[in-house]
């Protein structure tokens, strides 16, 4: 690894592999590599598409169906892979201390490395505990998990959602476990529509599981949801969200109140201009935007526009609004899925089929650009 910067060169280096830089990659092997270097810092060769994992346990599609080539996109776009991960930013000398102990030096730097899992800081740990985040790790123990009668899943948003009922039709399972939902106290859904959250509360009773709209926690060895005590449950997922990792406050960028990187609209830190930052690990302070993968992928394109005028030394003019509503697509698990569109639902075969169609054309566009490498 290089140690050293070469000032008469600009080094540009992608800090993790989220969706976002997957778009940038795309941009450059599209329209060219704009910097004179740069480099992709990730740790795994893959970036795994989260919105196809729970088609995955219910048995829809293979395991690694939906994995983006991030080697291959690398190559395409020109840049240096190094398979390692960011451990802390020295934003002023402009270099990252790698796990491995290495030192990479940029001139500019856009960091998606996704948040944290952080369900033992919010429910307590224990031995049972699986945490959705990371993805990968997710993945790779539930493909390890034998057997189990009794699962919870602790999450009333999409994602908590969609693993319910995925686990509920886990292909894998010789008996259908029973499945607990615990929301929390925010309930089922708080930021959907009426229309969907009754969707989802009937699939949830035609496929008996039962909903608990509580807050969880693990006490004295035990789970419980509010003052109710969840007995003989073999299994805890966690799917409450992403948390900031700790190296980006301790290495001196300005993060909001929780830990994440604050941005502007541009995606560029507040405290270092040099540096963007973007998906779980930011947070916009212009406006709110929900840490979600649908919004991470569509602000690649205006990452990759502000990228290439900051090399340019040219002021950055891209912002990603969110349109006032987002499609969400949530399967069921059981060959249908429920369509989310601001006030509007719909339920159906149709729409898993749509989902499918979705979820499977994203893969397709980045493995046809990785192949051409």
């Amino acid at each position: 690894m290089n140690t050293t910067r070469n000032r008469d060169e600009k080094h540009l280096v992608l800090v993790g592999g989220g969706h976002a830089h997957v778009a940038v990659l795309a941009d450059w092997a599209k329209h060219g590599m704009p910097a004179d270097r740069a480099t992709l810092l990730t740790p795994e060769p893959y970036l795994r598409y989260s919105g196809m994992v729970p088609g995955w346990i219910s048995g829809e599609h293979a395991k690694d169906e939906a994995r983006v080539d991030l080697a291959g996109l690398a190559r395409a776009g020109g840049a240096e892979l190094v398979l390692d991960r960011c451990v802390a930013i020295d934003p002023d000398a402009r270099s990252i201390l790698t796990q491995a102990n290495g030192v990479l030096t940029f001139d500019i730097a856009s960091i998606d490395t996704g948040g944290v899992g952080h369900a033992a800081k919010v429910l307590g740990d224990d031995p049972r505990l699986i945490d959705v985040r990371p993805i990968d790790g997710f993945v790779d123990r539930i493909a390890e998990l034998p057997s189990a009668e009794r699962i919870a899943v602790i999450g009333g948003g999409a994602g908590g959602i969609e693993i319910a009922f995925a686990l509920r039709n886990r292909a894998s399972e010789q008996q259908v476990p029973a499945v607990t939902l615990v929301s929390g106290e925010a309930g089922l859904l708080p930021d959907f529509s009426p229309a969907v959250r009754g969707k989802v509360r009937s699939e949830l009773e035609r496929q008996s599981i039962d909903l608990i709209e509580a807050n969880a926690r693990f006490e004295n060895g035990e789970l419980l949801a509010g003052d109710q005590c969840l007995e003989l449950i073999d299994v805890v997922i966690g799917a409450v969200g992403s948390g900031a990792p700790d190296w980006p406050r301790a290495s001196g960028l300005q993060c909001d109140p929780d830990g994440f990187i604050a941005v502007d609209s541009h995606m560029r830190s507040l405290s270092h201009g040099h540096i963007f930052a973007v998906g779980d690990v930011a947070a916009r302070q212009d406006r709110h935007i929900a840490h979600s993968g649908v919004h991470a992928v569509m602000a690649g394109p205006a990452l990759a526009a502000n990228l290439r005028r900051e090399i340019q030394d040219l002021p950055a003019q891209e912002s990603y609004h969110p349109r006032p509503a987002s499609l969400y697509l949530l399967s069921t698990g059981r060959g249908e899925a429920i369509a989310s569109y601001g006030p509007f639902a719909a339920q159906g075969r149709w729409v898993a089929k749509l989902k499918a169609w979705i979820d499977k054309r994203w893969i397709a566009r980045y493995a046809a650009i990785s192949s051409s490498s």
